[in-house]
């Protein structure tokens, strides 16, 4: 097992964030760099992917990974999706809260499974953004989990919900709810 130490330097190599929910493989922040691939943004066609490592801490006593895992995930792969799409001052002018996710559980996902997120924007109201994941076994490409969340933007000076511009509503949203 990998000592704070450790852990600490690999994130400074990385310039990634340490925070506890985070995924020892990629450790994310808004603030910080990410690793994926995006596709074009707008559609299940067009998604972002995030590859994720399965480790020995998210394996839970049943032998598989930890439903709070995927969420954990799931918010990564949004997190690191904004970190592409969004402007550095759109990043610093607008963060996200999320108000509902919806998890489906399809397969388990095992100590050294391999597994992608997929996430691609949906509806957005005035102040919900829709965006949907889908949890992928790298080796098979079968569907393990798949989410819906709403996403709420908010202006991190007061943490209340806040407009956004007409560019980061196309950028993440379909259109409208």
């Amino acid at each position: 097992m990998e000592s704070k130490r450790e852990r600490a330097i690999w994130a400074s190599r990385h310039g990634a964030a340490t925070t506890a929910l985070a995924p020892r493989a990629r450790r994310l922040s808004i603030e910080e760099p990410h690793g994926g691939v995006l596709t074009g943004p707008g559609s299940q066609e067009s998604a972002f992917e995030l590859p994720i490592d399965v480790h020995p801490d998210d394996i839970d006593r049943l032998g598989h990974v930890n439903n709070v895992v995927y969420l954990r995930w799931i918010q990564d792969a949004a997190i690191a999706h904004w970190r592409v799409l969004a402007t550095p001052a759109q990043q610093s002018e607008v963060a996200w809260v999320v108000v509902r996710h919806e998890i489906d559980y399809k397969r388990p996902v095992r100590l050294g499974d391999g597994v992608v997120a997929r996430t691609w924007v949906g509806l957005a109201s005035r102040n919900t953004f829709e965006r949907h994941t889908e949890i992928l076994r790298t080796s098979d490409r079968k569907m393990v989990a798949q989410a819906r969340t709403l996403w709420c933007p908010v202006d991190p000076a007061t943490g209340r919900p806040a407009q956004v511009s007409a560019d980061i509503r196309d950028r993440f949203s379909t259109g409208e709810a």
